[in-house]
């Protein structure tokens, strides 16, 4: 006999929980690991837990859903949950098992177990799958979300960090890992510095550097260390290069 599917339900709401709950109990291959109120708490219990398949809801508090699939790296096995309407939803069809429009009725959860269950049964091809799916689309919903709300979300040491945009001062690329400077404090986060500078505004943070990504209302000046090198002066005092490429950037900004 086949495990039971484990189960993790994301929804501020407590009815929302209940019903998705309720509509469940026919089901006896999937059994409900976890409930969570807040974005956080689902972060936490997919991280820890690493469930088989997510309800997650779209709006709740500390995080949203696309959040926390930012913060988790998670790109399989999520059934959106929302009250968005039609129009807002048809690109979370294409990076998703399925997603429930509330109200919806027990025949439509049912449908999209259906699909939850071919996806996850088929011997590893549902994480590929999905995950194919999410590559294409998910880094721009991020960024779409990312320009909406202002900040950054960065998973460190078990916790889940929220840094607004505007205290950033530069990004600094190390290896696998990029460096987010804000103030006094740096943050490590597994991404690119060429993924995370499509997701900001351009017109805010120049790449000075092959390595550096510079947040503009950060400088404060520019000192020329040779013919074809200059640093860049935070307000914060620190300094980072600037190429010859990353000088002709920037100048734009500083007239």
């Amino acid at each position: 006999m086949n495990e039971p599917l484990r189960v993790v339900i994301a929804d501020d709401e407590d009815l929302a929980r209940r019903l998705i709950t309720e509509y469940l109990k026919p089901h006896n291959d999937l059994h409900i690991i976890a409930e969570c109120e807040t974005g956080t708490e689902a972060v936490d219990a997919i991280t820890h837990l690493q469930p088989d398949l997510v309800f997650l809801d779209i709006q709740m508090p500390e995080l949203t859903g696309l959040e926390v699939l930012e913060a988790t790296g998670r790109q399989h096995g999520v059934i959106f949950t929302t009250a968005y309407d039609q129009y807002a939803l048809r690109a979370f069809d294409l990076h998703a098992i399925d997603y429930l429009l509330k109200p919806y009725s027990q025949q439509r959860f049912n449908e999209a177990l259906s699909k939850a269950r071919k996806l996850i049964s088929s011997q590893g091809d549902a994480r590929d799958t999905s995950r194919s799916q999410t590559a294409a689309g998910l880094p721009g919903m991020l960024a779409a979300q990312t320009a909406q709300t202002q900040r950054l979300l960065i998973r460190d040491r078990g916790q889940t960090h929220v840094v607004p945009i505007a205290d950033i001062d530069f990004i600094e690329a190390q290896d696998d890992y990029i460096l987010i400077h804000a103030g006094q404090k740096s943050w490590m986060k597994t991404q690119s510095l060429s993924d995370l500078e499509a997701q900001l505004d351009p017109a805010q943070f120049i790449r000075v550097h092959r390595s550096y990504l510079l947040h503009l209302p950060a400088l404060h000046s520019l000192e020329k260390i040779s013919k074809d090198s200059q640093l860049a002066v935070l307000r914060n005092g620190h300094k980072i290069p600037v190429s010859r490429s990353g000088l002709e950037r920037i100048k734009p900004s500083l007239t």
